[in-house]
């Protein structure tokens, strides 16, 4: 195992226990499992019913439903009943927080419980608590004590079990030892986890999940390899980014965790947590699990050794830093990741095509408007362009176009990787050469010596693309090389898309640059897709419009892309360009219509860039994951909200119907709002 995986530069899935859940086997090289979670009242059968039906009907292969309270619990055989006699015998999962009681009724009835360690028999006040050793270890004998009898219901009865860790409901206990980190997520579970082997119980899948992808994706690596070496196994993993949101963002977010892990070979069973109705959630989790179809178990890209990396590099999977560059021309070092926008297929690059991309001219005026989300580059082949370029964008043309050129301060040349070591270096830009390189493309044994001829060349930005099928994998490989060579050059993401939908183009797109950024490589990403898909995502473009409507608000594919960009920078928390919103999924448990809010809430704080508001259905995970938020907006009652700044309870039982209202005050109040 190399760190946490079967290896880092080639696709292999790791090896779990098998588990079997109401029939449903998972782990040990079976397909990876897709579920959801209800967010009807548990207490209305038929509604609970009815939501399963549909979410079956779209692909769930278990569906989660909420136990908050024993009467709950119990309703779960009515919910159980009606359902295999419709003739739906998919596995059922009851999530438990707060409630042991209620999680032993619920072992016997359905075929998976799902208990959060944070919060199932120790409680978060936010109090730091000294202990010392002995005073740990007798916490540790009262879990025992309280969660055995679980246990013992669940081997008994043949129920599985997923012992789920969140990071925003890590207990006082948790936090007082090991801090708000991805090792007190792994240590929360692994209590649990040392419990059910003592009572010889293997029926168990585990979850690290986190708002935030770089916490989530470090806690499963963390854990893969605490199971290893305590265990010399792992238990199957269920993967999630908690409270991931809706649209497009919910999507980037959730395919930049779940994929990086997935490209990793780490993952058995998946969920993608979206502040929309259960069964949209589905089409999402397919699309992110096709990419890996079984017979992709025996496909692997090119093979290596371990590395052994040089002490300067300072690289870890498992906290992130990124790797060290120089500069050049703004791109690498402390700069934030420069995003390129490829206009190659757009047509002649006029004004109109450039708002595309963030750039909008007002010929009244003569002035070029600029917003947040404004590429910093643009590619395309073709010659200079006849009009002045706003601000700072640059352009970047194939070597043979640049040549041309007269203005050598905003356009810079483009090479393959062999073009460039042939070329003079009277035919070079003394400002930025971009160099081109196809990782370890298997038609091509690429010579690693070769990097000597350009390393550290001041004027070199490296474009790292791959044409392997696991593409990831082959770039992480070179990233590898650049790191034992000790090579400092920057280095931009290139990846292409030849997906169907916006979705499949937005999950290929987050999966394949997302863990790249989340390992700290990359300092700039570009973006594109293959003339067929970009044909048909702009025909759909034209129908959405032509219809007045349109899909995230964007209205051409150079757009689409363009955002996109900027939303896995986002995720990755590598730049920040725009308002963060931390929105749960919504369960039986919400107090208002999550979805109704979370976009009133967006319709008036998206401008306030940088700004990370949370808002969350109840106070299951509330509080603690708006830990990662700047301010929260949290059901604590029918009708009523308590707003947040940071974990700081502001205003309590606020009706709902001023809710919005009174957290745009808040803004207001600590400084952060500014006029639309």
């Amino acid at each position: 195992m190399q760190w946490y995986c079967e290896s880092l530069t080639e696709y292999k899935r790791l090896k779990t226990r098998e588990v079997n859940i109401g029939g449903l086997l998972t782990g040990n090289f079976h397909p990876i499992r897709v579920q959801t979670m209800t967010t009807t009242d548990t207490m209305n059968t038929l509604a609970t019913v009815e939501q399963s039906v549909r979410c079956i009907e779209a692909g769930a292969e278990m569906v989660r439903i909420t136990a908050p309270s024993k009467r709950d619990a119990e309703n779960l055989l009515n919910i159980k009943n009606e359902l295999r006699k419709r003739g739906y015998d998919t596995p059922l999962i009851a999530d438990i927080h707060f409630t042991p009681n209620a999680a032993e009724i619920a072992a016997r009835i359905v075929e998976k419980v799902r208990v959060n360690p944070g919060n199932y028999i120790d409680k978060k006040k936010f109090e730091f608590i000294e202990y010392t050793d002995s005073a740990y270890h007798s916490e540790i004998e009262r879990i025992r004590q309280r969660f055995t009898p679980l246990v013992k219901i669940c081997k008994e009865y043949g129920t599985a079990m997923r012992i789920g860790t969140n990071h925003g409901s890590l207990s006082d206990r948790i936090m007082s030892r090991y801090g708000d980190t991805p090792m007190g997520m792994v240590e929360s579970a692994m209590e649990f986890l040392r419990i059910a082997r003592d009572e010889s119980f293997h029926n168990i899948v585990l979850s690290m999940k986190s708002s935030n992808p770089q916490v989530m994706v470090q806690a499963y690596r963390l854990l893969v390899r605490q199971m290893t070496d305590e265990f010399r196994e792992c238990y199957p993993l269920h993967l999630g980014v908690t409270e991931a949101g809706d649209g497009e963002d919910g999507r980037v977010k959730s395919a930049v965790g779940i994929g990086t892990l997935l490209e990793d070979g780490i993952g058995d069973t998946i969920r993608v947590s979206l502040t929309e109705d259960p069964e949209f959630e589905i089409p999402v989790c397919r699309d992110i699990v096709k990419r890996y179809p079984k017979e992709s178990l025996t496909t692997h890209h090119s093979p290596l050794t371990t590395y052994h990396l040089p002490p300067a590099t300072h690289y870890s999977p498992f906290q992130y830093k990124r790797r060290e560059t120089f500069v050049v021309n703004h791109i690498g070092g402390h700069h934030v990741p420069v995003v390129i926008a490829d206009l190659g297929k757009a047509g002649a690059i006029t004004k109109e095509v450039l708002q595309r991309i963030g750039y909008s001219y007002d010929e009244a005026l003569d002035k070029w408007n600029i917003s947040d989300l404004a590429a910093d580059y643009i590619f395309f082949d073709g010659d200079e362009l006849p009009f002045a370029l706003p601000g700072t964008l640059k352009v970047m043309l194939p070597a043979k176009r640049w040549i041309h050129c007269s203005d050598k301060e905003k356009y810079y040349p483009l090479f393959s990787f062999e073009e460039y070591l042939n070329t003079g270096q009277q035919s070079k830009s003394g400002i930025l050469n971009v160099v081109m390189l196809d990782c370890f493309n298997e038609g091509d044994a690429f010579d690693v010596n070769k990097l000597d001829k350009i390393k550290n060349d001041p004027a070199v930005v490296l474009a790292l693309s791959s044409s392997n099928k696991n593409a990831m994998q082959s770039v992480r490989h070179m990233f590898m090389e650049l790191l034992q060579k000790e090579i400092r050059n920057p280095a931009v993401l290139i990846t292409d898309s030849n997906r169907q939908t916006p979705d499949e183009h937005l999950i290929h797109f987050a999966t394949e640059t997302g863990a790249l950024f989340l390992d700290g490589f990359g300092d700039g990403i570009c973006l594109g897709m293959n003339a067929e898909s970009y044909a048909l995502l702009s025909n759909r473009y034209g129908q959405l419009n032509a219809s007045g409507r349109n899909y995230v608000d964007n209205k051409s594919p150079e757009q689409f892309v363009n955002s996109t960009a900027f939303s896995i920078l986002q995720a990755t928390r590598t730049r920040i360009s725009k308002t963060e919103y931390i929105s749960c999924p919504s369960c039986g448990r919400t107090l208002f219509d999550l979805q109704e809010t979370t976009a009133k809430i967006r319709a008036v704080t998206n401008h306030l860039k940088g700004v990370k508001i949370a808002i969350m259905g109840c106070i299951v995970n509330g509080p603690g994951e708006m830990a990662d938020a700047d301010f929260g907006y949290v059901g604590s009652g029918p009708g009523k909200i308590t707003l947040y700044k940071g974990k700081e309870v502001v205003k309590r039982s606020v009706d709902s119907s001023i809710a919005v209202e009174e957290l745009i005050n808040l803004l207001k109040e600590s400084d952060v709002w500014v006029e639309p």
